[in-house]
């Protein structure tokens, strides 16, 4: 915590990742030789982290079990700079886990998660951290919450610029009823399109697409495209942000949204303009995959800085 600095609240999941990748091109319904890998994961705590290594006080609440993968997310949190007095530590229910499947590019074929302790992150739990939540330059939420935790959120704290990441199709409707207090966000163009019930067939499809969302109350849209990059609207500029060349040390993608997301909130609270934002943001991305954990250890500012400026010099 750091004094008279304006700070980021980070709401949601928090999980071990566990996942698998071929070394050779991916056989379904098969048995694959490959790696199996364990990383700290989670929409939230993986935002939260990105943040504090580009130099950010963010603030974490996420709940976590008493058991071993819950202890390892605290220790790493910590060490990676989060405040994690917002944490929530439940007996007897295990942590939050995600497994998933890579195919031999790196890309998600399929995942299971399994966030039963997500239930008790509510109200009462949320409450006992308002007046914190309250002061914070950005409150950023996930759709692993609860509906009651969605609400609870966008009413109290309706006034405060509320960054929204959609997670998944399964869960991107329940933030639906809550786009009147959502100031900034970013679903992928499936989630997107599952939350309007608008079909994209077109680039006309897409600026369409954020007419609808700003009409709902949405100040900035980011659309995440995978390998066609971002669309971004504010109602009054709208644009696609190709997405950066891959390299030969691309190696691991399922990272690159958090990394992305955070890159957009380290530039809000920097009052950067859109373009510089979304550009930033997608710097940050690039870095991300170039490293096989979900989090890449060497995200920093001047990192990310360096391929902005490669990438976007004049």
């Amino acid at each position: 915590m750091r004094e008279n600095e304006p700070f980021i609240s980070v709401i949601g999941s928090a999980n071990m990742d566990i996942h698998g990748s071929p070394d050779n091109v991916l056989k379904h319904h098969d048995s694959n030789p490959g790696k199996v890998e364990n990383s700290p994961g989670g929409v939230a705590r993986n935002i939260a982290e990105n943040l504090a290594l580009l130099g950010n006080d963010c603030r974490l609440i996420a709940p976590l079990g008493d058991d071993h993968f819950g202890r390892m997310l605290f220790e790493r949190g910590l060490a990676s700079g989060i405040d994690m007095q917002g944490i929530l530590k439940v007996d007897r229910v295990p942590s939050s886990a995600y497994l998933s499947i890579l195919d031999e590019n790196g890309d998600l074929v399929a995942a299971i998660n399994d966030m039963a302790i997500m239930e008790h992150i509510g109200p009462g739990h949320l409450q006992v951290h308002r007046d914190m939540l309250r002061q914070a330059a950005v409150v950023i939420i996930d759709t692993n919450l609860k509906e009651e935790a969605l609400a609870f959120i966008t009413e109290q704290l309706g006034d405060r610029p509320i960054f929204a990441d959609t997670v998944s199709c399964a869960k991107a409707g329940k933030i639906k009823p809550h786009l009147h207090a959502i100031h900034t966000l970013k679903p992928s163009l499936a989630e997107a399109e599952e939350i309007a019930g608008i079909k994209v067939n077109s680039p006309r499809g897409l600026s369409e697409l954020a007419d609808w969302f700003h009409e709902q109350g949405v100040r900035r849209l980011f659309v995440s495209m995978g390998s066609d990059g971002v669309f971004y609207s504010d109602g009054e500029e709208q644009g696609l942000e190709k997405a950066l060349k891959k390299s030969t040390t691309d190696i691991y993608a399922n990272g690159a949204g958090d990394a992305l997301f955070a890159g957009l909130a380290h530039a809000w609270v920097r009052r950067w303009s859109l373009t510089k934002s979304v550009r930033f943001a997608m710097s940050a991305a690039h870095l991300a995959i170039s490293h096989s954990s979900t989090i890449n250890p060497d995200m920093s500012p001047d990192a990310v800085n360096r391929i902005y400026e490669t990438a976007y010099a004049p």
